[in-house]
């Protein structure tokens, strides 16, 4: 069987790379999700387990969303679908749900192969 191969590199710093997991894990879900979504989530990323009310703050004040409301609409939409977990009472902290094991520590090197096999027809 013949393989048409395409290899490409880069270095990414670690906002590209976390948004690039991120879109991945969405595109082979088919999640579609917006800009400031995705912004949000990779502002997440970076920042690690954060308090929700300070991480508002940051992200609104970052221009991701306009109010710190919104910012707390995009982070209960994405519990629901499962990109955040919230843990504790009173000061709720979020974090990236460990379970997409999206990396966002440390040298991170990200090795996808996708393949496409047209059909034999003989």
């Amino acid at each position: 069987m013949k393989v048409n191969l395409v290899n490409k590199k880069a270095k990414l710093n670690l906002q590209d790379t976390i948004k690039f997991q991120l879109v991945t894990h969405c595109y082979l879900n088919k999640i579609v999700m917006s800009d400031s979504q995705l912004d949000c989530l990779t502002l997440l990323g970076i920042k690690g387990e954060y308090d929700l009310t300070e991480f508002c703050s940051i992200a609104s004040s970052q221009g991701i969303f306009k109010t710190t409301q919104s910012v707390r609409n995009c982070l209960v939409k994405m519990e629901k679908e499962g990109f955040i977990t919230k843990d504790g009472k009173n000061k709720k902290k979020i974090i990236i749900n460990p379970e997409l094991k999206v990396q966002t520590q440390g040298n991170i090197l990200l090795d996808f192969k996708f393949a496409h096999i047209e059909s034999e027809e003989s």
